[in-house]
């Protein structure tokens, strides 16, 4: 196979603990432009979320932000969006005031909270890097949500509701962790596996050119549809077993070495 694209997850993948951006990736990433290979990122992240990311690699093509669920091109303009059904939106956020989890709303420019000193507030300002906004109520804003995501430190409670807000909410949308604190509500065809349909089709490649790196179950869908796929060291056993591939993890520029060994290796001249 030849690689004429590659994919790359976030948190956890592209970035460290840290939320920063290792010298390797920086450097693997020239490599890649280099040998004319784009580098597109997909998270679950918001959009806005996604700039600084975008700015310091010197991306120049669309990133896919809420797994999929809004494709947006370099010049901030959207390009696709499917927004969370409300029955949906109210479903999670019922469910998540009844197992005592905190809840957020983005939008597609804007975080939504109603609880300033919740769990993870300050970490994910400081990793999407612009401010949440307090509201007295999401009702405004639940035919405008990207994305709901139910917040919490207790991972075993997150764990069972995952599995307890999908059987609700059945194939209207879907709830999948990002993080073992962080459960995402998004649109049902919001899935890692159709952001990287779109970003083919955006860059003219097929799926089976298209190279992804991941670390999280909520990144299999896209190592099912690409050509060929990389966990992350950190990644748990079940992700790995999954991809084609394993690398180092995320703080010891595991990033870096899958473009090198991996991937370059595997790009068209």
């Amino acid at each position: 196979m030849s690689i004429r694209l590659v994919v790359s997850d976030v948190d956890g993948t592209l970035v460290r603990t840290d939320k920063s951006i290792a010298p390797s990736t920086v450097a693997a990433t020239k490599r890649l432009q280099a040998a004319g290979i784009p580098l597109a990122i997909v998270s679950a992240r918001p959009p806005r979320g996604m700039r600084w990311i975008q700015e310091a690699l010197q991306l120049t093509g669309p990133l896919a932000g809420f797994n999929g669920g809004s494709l947006v091109g370099p010049d901030e303009r959207v390009i696709e969006q499917r927004l969370l059904p409300e029955p949906a939106a109210r479903t999670a956020l019922a469910l998540f005031k009844a197992r005592g989890i905190s809840a957020w709303l983005f939008t597609s420019d804007e975080w939504l909270i109603l609880d300033p000193n919740g769990p993870h507030v300050a970490h994910e300002r400081h990793t999407v890097r612009f401010d949440e906004r307090v509201v007295d109520s999401f009702e405004p804003y639940i035919g405008l949500a990207g994305k709901v995501v139910g917040v919490t430190d207790d991972a075993p409670l997150l764990e069972a509701t995952e599995s307890e807000l999908q059987h609700m909410l059945g194939d209207t949308a879907n709830a999948k962790r990002s993080q073992t604190y962080y459960l995402d509500v998004t649109h049902r065809e919001a899935n890692k596996g159709n952001a990287i349909r779109l970003l083919a089709a955006a860059q003219g490649v097929g799926v089976d050119e298209v190279a992804v790196l991941g670390d999280m179950m909520n990144d299999v869908p896209m190592f099912r549809v690409a050509g060929f796929s990389v966990a992350m060291g950190n990644a748990t056993d079940e992700v790995k077993a999954l991809a084609s591939a394993v690398t180092a993890g995320n703080d010891q520029d595991g990033w870096g070495e899958a473009i090198d060994r991996l991937i370059l290796p595997r790009a068209v001249q």
